[in-house]
């Protein structure tokens, strides 16, 4: 089988992060992909409880079709598509090779790859390849456009541009108004001690009360971007021009990607204490509880700790804790990198030998080497 006769289909949901590392990882493998957009149904978490290679737990109807000829590599990521992959590779008379990017639900056997974290509990074993941090491939020519327009946007700005990046609820993480405030608090602290300014942009997962309360503790003059507003998403612009970054804790993709700019790194912890979690109002909702119930009491393979991942990056040098009490030193350490180089490319080589390290493996499924 040569590379031109190779065939990729990817499986793509409604979480963004997922699609971010199967797109990266098709795009490294430079083979003939094509994008199946899967719309799940509300209950497809009952999907998991029978056979799991079915269409079962998908709507139809607003899903990509799924016809031969089947491809020789299905990418999936998360819980959703696992049934749709098991269910393609059943059509396909098992000749097509299953790669599952994160934890999959459905025992590792049902796999021939697996492409992981550290966050994940997942043994060393032939089939699994343990990666750093999520999968991502920038493009230098969007990344050069987008920061090319959003120079012209903010020129008016001081510098050093502290690029805030926010995520939101996710698992036992939940983003309140106290701790949005708290985030924009420390961010616009480190900016004004740096003298630069705030770049700001919420994500999907961020809820609308926790945005505003970041905006509220910005002072001017600074830039805040709200999702689903009339203007352009300034996401890949900011990794591009952005001097620093801070990075709400609970988002891997978006820790991912600023750690690969080498530029430097500031993590915001939105977990809360955790001897004293269950004192808390927010923390009584069905995310945050089922989380915690699955991670306490559910098979160690299904538990995750993001926290391997935030503290993985910090002992290797490539990201610091923001904290109220370091904002003097780490605003005058900002200043004095601003006179120093960009980035640190032995940092950004991280990612980029991560993705070629799943793209290696993925081909050995097809042409063994």
């Amino acid at each position: 089988m040569g590379d031109g006769s190779i065939s990729v289909w990817c499986l793509l949901g409604k979480k963004a992060g997922d699609n971010t590392q199967v797109r990266a990882l098709a795009a490294e493998l430079g083979w003939d992909c094509h994008e199946k957009h899967i719309a799940a149904q509300s209950w497809e978490l009952l999907v998991h409880l029978g056979s799991g290679a079915t269409l079962a737990g998908i709507d139809l109807a607003l899903s990509s079709p799924l016809a031969a000829p089947w491809p020789d590599i299905v990418i999936s990521a998360g819980r959703r598509n696992e049934p749709v992959a098991r269910w393609i590779r059943r059509q396909s008379g098992g000749s097509s090779r299953l790669v599952h990017i994160g934890r999959p639900w459905a025992p590792l056997t049902e796999w021939d790859l697996v492409v992981t974290t550290e966050q994940y509990f997942l043994p060393i074993q032939a089939n699994i390849v343990h990666n750093s941090l999520p999968l991502h491939r920038p493009s230098a020519q969007e990344n050069q456009r987008s920061g090319e327009q959003l120079q012209l946007q903010l020129a008016h700005l001081p510098r050093p541009w502290v690029a805030v990046l926010m995520g939101g609820n996710s698992g036992r993480f939940v983003m309140t108004a106290s701790k949005a405030r708290h985030l924009g608090t420390l961010a616009q602290e480190l900016a004004a001690g740096a003298g630069g300014s705030v770049l700001a942009t919420d994500s999907p997962r961020t809820p609308r009360a926790a945005g505003n309360a970041l905006e509220t503790q910005l002072r001017p003059p600074f830039f805040c971007y709200r999702w689903g507003g009339v203007d352009d998403n300034p996401y890949q612009g900011l990794l591009a021009e952005a001097d620093a970054f801070v990075v709400t804790g609970e988002s891997m993709s978006m820790l991912g990607e600023a750690a690969d700019t080498g530029k430097p790194l500031y993590i915001f912890n939105v977990d809360d204490d955790a001897g004293r979690w269950w004192l808390l109002p927010h923390n009584y909702r069905y995310k945050p509880l089922s989380h915690r119930f699955a991670m306490r009491f559910g098979p160690a393979r299904m538990r995750r700790d993001i926290g391997n991942i935030q503290n993985a990056l910090v002992d290797a040098g490539r990201a610091q804790w923001l904290a109220l009490g370091s904002i003097a030193l780490v605003s005058q350490a900002l200043r004095e990198q601003m006179n120093a180089s960009s980035g640190d490319p032995s940092i950004n080589n991280a990612g980029r030998e991560d993705l070629q390290r799943a793209a290696h493996a993925v081909r050995q499924l097809v042409i063994p080497q």
